[in-house]
């Protein structure tokens, strides 16, 4: 994580005044994020979630390569946000993915912040994929805190087979709580690829902690064992259709907001 203090101020020039006011922006937003990092630690939140977070590697599944990263949102302004970006990189310390393998996108991201995320070595996705990131045949961890049902359906989809959704970790909103919360018949009519793979999926929920009741309510981590999967009935794998919805909780690829996001241009 760049190091406070390691923007420096340009010289005199109109120009060179304007690139110093962006270059002390930018440098606010990364040593907010380095405070939030510091909080993280000094709660013990961190500590009370690595548990979690190493619960995959302690069994079946393969270490991530590499990450990708969904709706993080404005994390210049929010503090959420922030905690949320900030618990991201320690997790990419954590498992040993240098920030280079990271992809993010949120259509909300403005140029400051898109901005930072480069500075801290995480590479912008050019495209608003809809969740639909294939894995590439390498271990991939997803973290979308707090990403619309639509999203991790689409992700599912996208990696429909046994051999690769064993090679995903995903952490994000509750599998179980989306169960508990829709009617059996909305979630298999309307996420039916989240319906499909309950049974072939392992849950760890992050831990309780008072500081952080909405930053990372309701987020677990979720892994899906090959031998768990290899369990479903071969009907579940025969259906390969897109999802459609008529009422998305996601921003499409083509929806305005999208459209002047420095997130939807490459790095």
């Amino acid at each position: 994580m760049a190091a406070e203090g390691g923007w420096r101020r340009a010289g005199k020039g109109r120009r060179r005044r304007r690139q110093g006011r962006e270059e002390d922006e930018d440098g606010a937003v990364l040593r907010r994020l380095q405070e939030a990092r510091n909080d993280l630690l000094s709660s013990g939140f961190w500590a009370a979630s690595a548990g979690a977070v190493r619960a995959p590697l302690a069994g079946t599944a393969e270490p991530p390569a590499r990450c990708v990263c969904y709706g993080l949102g404005r994390f210049s302004c929010c503090p959420a946000a922030r905690h949320q970006l900030a618990f991201l990189l320690l997790l990419l310390e954590e498992l040993g993915v240098p920030p280079g393998r990271c992809s993010v996108f949120d259509p909300a991201f403005s140029p400051q912040e898109a901005a930072a995320l480069v500075e801290l070595g995480l590479r912008l996705l050019p495209d608003n994929e809809e969740g639909k990131h294939g894995i590439e045949d390498s271990g991939t961890l997803f973290y979308m805190v707090h990403c619309g049902k639509a999203l991790y359906n689409n992700l599912l989809w996208r990696n429909w087979s046994a051999g690769a959704l064993s090679k995903m970790v995903i952490i994000g909103n509750s599998f179980k709580g989306i169960e508990e919360r829709l009617l059996s018949r909305i979630l298999e009519r309307d996420y039916s690829y989240i319906a499909k793979v309950l049974k072939g999926t392992e849950e760890v929920a992050l831990p309780a902690h008072p500081q952080y009741l909405d930053t990372f309510n309701d987020t677990s981590v979720h892994w899906f064992p090959l031998e768990k999967l290899k369990e479903l009935s071969p009907e579940v794998w025969d259906c390969v259709e897109e999802p459609t919805y008529q009422d998305c909780e996601i921003i499409r690829k083509g929806d305005g907001a999208e459209q002047d996001s420095p997130a939807a241009t490459k790095s």
